[in-house]
């Protein structure tokens, strides 16, 4: 009996040892119309076999490399796309640029942050206001992620006057229209639409959420009440 510890190892073993087999023997081939109408036949088996890869980009380029890979790279036949080399294989990718700064306050994000220090440096009075309206829009966005409930605008006063050191000043129950008009001063584009509509969805999933559980007391509710009648004496 053979066991397959003792058989020749597969290097893509999605195909099946019957797949290595065949691109083994097509190696041997040696009339070269031959050989290329084998491997155009062994790359529809390769389809039939993982038609989930079809729903890709370029699927076709895939098998002709995995074609080539089983066959180390020593298979003589014409592909519709560029040759892959084993060095191209083996080669590492370079490392990943990652940000080595710290972020003060992690749960608000970085573009908080950068946004922040430009509310800071900011002189002209009108426009600072329009940066504490959308810092102050931002962390309501992020405690409603964060906590699925309303947070009242005296909390995100105080915070952001602790966080500012009494510099940044927010009124609560203030709208965009009464500070500034951001679009048109150009702080930051599209912040406005961007957060209203933020705040739009939270508040909506939140209705919904108290009107589905109030609908799921109603059944159980009624669910219980023709229970009682239907066993009533």
């Amino acid at each position: 009996m053979e066991y397959n510890t003792t058989r020749e190892h597969l290097r893509i073993k999605e195909y099946g040892r019957s797949v290595h087999n065949m691109i083994k023997y097509l190696k041997t081939i040696e009339d070269k119309e031959a050989r290329q109408r084998n491997a155009e036949s062994i790359i529809e088996i390769m389809a039939t076999l993982n038609p989930s890869l079809k729903n890709s980009e370029d699927y076709k380029h895939k098998f002709w490399d995995h074609l080539f890979l089983i066959a180390d790279y020593e298979l003589d036949v014409q592909s519709p796309y560029p040759l892959p080399t084993k060095e191209q294989k083996q080669e590492k990718p370079k490392p990943l640029h990652y940000p080595k700064n710290k972020i003060k306050w992690n749960h608000f994000g970085k573009n908080f942050e950068v946004l922040f220090e430009h509310a800071m440096k900011e002189e002209d009075e009108e426009k600072r206001n329009g940066f504490i309206m959308v810092l102050a829009l931002f962390m309501k966005v992020a405690y409603n992620n964060w906590h699925k409930e309303n947070i009242h605008d005296d909390m995100i006063k105080d915070e952001l006057l602790l966080m500012s050191k009494g510099k940044l000043v927010y009124e609560p129950g203030t709208r965009f229209s009464e500070w500034v008009d951001i679009s048109e001063s150009a702080i930051v584009p599209n912040m406005k639409k961007f957060f209203g509509d933020q705040l739009s969805k939270s508040q909506s999933r939140n209705k919904n959420n108290r009107y589905n559980n109030n609908n799921g007391g109603a059944n159980r509710n009624n669910k219980f009440t023709r229970y009682k009648k239907k066993n009533s004496y």
